[in-house]
């Protein structure tokens, strides 16, 4: 059963991406899934840190902007989502390639949300866990 409160696709996701952060480092949404979404982002000079490796902001970045994504279509019209908390464990680096990052929810309710987002490498090695807990506002209010 679909979390989601109305459809949306992936080339409407990925255009809402366009002149933000989420852009600039080179996300991309690939997969929509009755429980959240995936994406992509490089390992590349706008995400690694001074010693070459990906950067925990970026993977943390990364994580946010799947989770938000998925959080504020799961709210509905009417409804946005902001965030309250976001952490992460870092339990292995990278250096290049392509991470991917799967966004699931793990409670939708009215008022709260939370998400697990996993990202891994292009060898399907664990990189990164975070738990992003969003409040539901609604639209005028």
């Amino acid at each position: 059963m679909s979390i989601w409160k109305y459809e949306i696709s992936l080339e409407a996701l990925n255009n809402s991406l366009k002149d933000t952060l989420c852009e600039h480092l080179g996300m991309v949404v690939t997969e929509i899934h009755d429980d959240g979404l995936t994406g992509t982002m490089p390992v590349d000079s706008r995400t690694v840190q001074p010693m070459r490796l990906l950067h925990g902001g970026a993977s943390v970045a990364f994580a946010e902007s799947l989770g938000s994504m998925a959080a504020n279509i799961a709210a509905g019209k009417g409804n946005y989502c902001v965030g309250l908390e976001i952490n992460a464990n870092h339990v292995r680096s990278a250096r290049s390639g392509l991470v991917t990052g799967r966004a699931k929810a793990i409670h939708i309710g009215r008022s709260t949300q939370v998400w697990d987002i996993q990202i891994h490498d292009e060898q399907d090695k664990l990189l990164c866990v975070s738990r992003l807990t969003m409040a539901v506002k609604s639209i005028g209010k």
